[in-house]
């Protein structure tokens, strides 16, 4: 097969018209089968594409005629297969995100140094500090010997870091520095703050790390070097490595690191798997108390913007967002995205406010901002009761909401777990309602999610509910299999649908019939529908007790999450039973009954 070229530039200018532009670009790289990104700023243009050559030369002509471009450089490679999954086009606030006011690569740059001469200075051994401005799991892999790193995971932290090592007494305005950087843009960037701040003796690398492989190889160097592709880390002959990365933590990692047990491709890596039992307990503890102290400040209760995010489907490519907004959308009245749009409420992925008019791209991100956000208060009394390096079960209480949606988002399970255990993101592999407390499982890797959902899905699991319901059953143990429907009513709601709904099976036993009319069962659902034993209870005519959607007399109300203090649905996830994602060991839980199903 014929080899993809790959090309990446940037260069810095003073960009004007940039929505037409866009469309112009898109349109010309779509009809040359041309992916990747470019991104457009009124500072500049940024550019990662691959396709033939043919292709990638046209665009570089038709980019050096727009005024400003004439000198864009690019630097060409070549690999086996496209790396990119499709053609985007976006306009941002900054080619490389910086956050500081007055920076103006274009119109004051920072002076460069050949790699040539900066090879002669280190030979030499002039008196410079090796400024390496890039993130910190870039740096692993390789950088300039006796180079100064800095400890940041992003590039808008660099000012910061910087102030810390003048604090430190590291760097004076007199020290001589070069900076340096992949393949040149954040330097570009970097050079004009240092400049700005008062440092007198500032050079940036020219062309980067990259540019000085090419043109004096590997001296004064360590390693290899860190890049933003599919090859992950590059030789000084330009060629890729055997390094990898990490689908977890995004930490690159070494060919020897891949050999290490810990190592599971597109999982897990030696520097975020947790293996001994001592680690473990240790970070059981740990967690459990800043689950704790999280989750009692309830996220979502105090007023905050809500940033609601929504991708562009291919459905909609080439479309203003206002057409996408109202086909997505068609139960949100128009007059509602108006008022959105007249107070910029709609925005791209830089924080920019957009129009209705707006032609989007299959792909781009948008949020919706909800301003003054409020969310209803939950019950977070939130216990872990056992952790592992690949799963969670956790005690969840009610009423809480399992994952953002409708009035919820950082009032919900999932998002207090995901900032606790950040930068993973534990993955629900089953689900509660609100209103039900009781046993979650989450997976803390998708193999592991896809592995736990397996057994799911096959009634591998076995689970067990106590539910408190309103009647006196006439047998000690009985079956319901009525089917349930697939779509939703009011609130979310299903009912019993003899034609075309799914099959279902619970199975129910009679712990105590008591005093008030009220029985206390177990509930095993052998399938997984959503609702079923409190459909199932429903449609014998004896609902769950608390239940505020299915009502005595087979109504429905439109009734979702209770609010706190208010009398509780009596239905409690009690007992799981699986086997391990990895070692197949079985495994059995038990969440410790609540108060209501406590029988005298």
């Amino acid at each position: 097969m014929e080899a993809v070229t790959n090309i990446a530039a940037y260069k810095f200018a003073n960009l004007g018209e940039l929505r037409a532009l866009r469309e112009d670009l898109q349109g010309f790289c779509k009809a040359r089968a041309l992916k990747g990104t470019i991104l457009l700023a009124p500072e500049g243009i940024n550019l990662f594409i691959a396709g033939d050559k043919q292709g990638a030369d046209d665009l570089l002509a038709k980019l050096r005629a727009v005024p400003g471009l004439g000198t864009l450089a690019a630097k060409y490679s070549e690999s086996a297969a496209q790396p990119f999954n499709r053609m985007l086009v976006r306009i941002k606030k900054e080619i490389i995100a910086f956050g500081i006011d007055g920076i103006d690569p274009a119109n004051k740059p920072s002076p460069k140094l050949a790699p040539a001469e900066l090879k002669r200075w280190l030979d030499d051994g002039k008196p410079v500090l090796m400024l390496d401005t890039r993130n910190d799991y870039e740096y692993k892999i390789g950088t300039f010997a006796g180079a100064k790193t800095l400890p940041i995971d992003h590039f808008r932290q660099f000012p910061a870091a910087v102030e810390s090592l003048a604090k430190a007494g590291e760097i004076t305005p007199d020290t001589p520095i070069v900076m340096f950087c992949t393949g040149g843009i954040r330097c570009e960037k970097a050079g004009p703050y240092m400049a700005q701040a008062g440092y007198k003796h500032v050079y940036q690398l020219d062309g980067g790390i990259l540019k000085y492989f090419e043109d004096v190889g590997s001296a004064h160097y360590t390693g290899e070097c860190f890049v933003f592709d599919h090859r992950v880390g590059i030789d000084a002959h330009l060629q890729p490595t055997e390094t990898a990365q990490c689908f977890a933590c995004m930490a690159p990692v070494t060919a020897i690191e891949q050999r290490d047990p810990r190592y599971i491709k597109g999982e897990s890596c030696p520097h975020c798997f947790v293996t001994s039992e001592t680690h473990l307990a240790a970070e059981r503890v740990a967690k459990a108390a800043a689950l704790r102290a999280f989750a009692k400040a309830l996220p979502g209760s105090e007023p905050y913007d809500n940033f609601k995010p929504f991708k562009i489907t291919q459905a909609f490519d080439g479309q203003p967002i206002g057409a996408f907004l109202r086909g997505v959308f068609p139960h949100v009245d128009v007059a509602t995205w108006d008022v959105a749009f007249a107070h910029g409420r709609i925005i791209d992925e830089e924080h920019e406010p957009i129009a209705s008019d707006t032609i989007v791209r299959a792909g781009e991100r948008f949020f919706r901002i909800d301003p003054a956000t409020r969310e209803p208060d939950v019950c977070a009394d939130i216990e872990l009761l056992t952790s592992d390096d690949v799963m969670l079960v956790v005690g969840k209480p009610a009423p809480l909401p399992m994952h953002p949606s409708g009035r919820f988002n950082r009032n919900t399970l999932q998002h207090m777990l995901a900032q606790v255990y950040a930068p993973q993101r534990p993955r629900p592999v089953h689900r509660l309602d609100a209103n039900t407390s009781g046993l979650v499982v989450f997976a803390r890797s998708r193999h592991a999610a896809h592995k736990l959902q397996q057994q799911f899905e096959r009634g591998d699991v076995r689970k067990q509910y106590l539910a408190r319901i309103a009647g006196h059953p006439p047998q000690d143990t009985f079956v319901v299999e009525a089917p349930i429907s697939t779509g939703a009513g009011l609130a979310g709601s299903r009912t019993v649908d003899d034609e075309g709904g799914q099959a279902a099976r619970t199975e129910f036993a009679v712990l105590a019939r008591l005093p008030d009319g009220t029985a206390m069962v177990t509930a095993r659902p052998i399938t997984g529908r959503t609702n079923q034993i409190r459909i199932h209870a429903w449609q014998l005519g004896m609902p769950v007790v608390g239940d505020p959607t299915y009502l005595p007399g087979g109504r429905i109300a439109d009734a979702q999450t209770l609010p706190v203090g208010a009398p509780p649905m009596c239905l409690h996830a009690h007992t799981l039973s699986f086997r391990h994602p990895v070692t197949d060991a079985p495994l059995a839980f038990t969440a410790p009954p609540p108060a209501w199903a406590v029988v005298p």
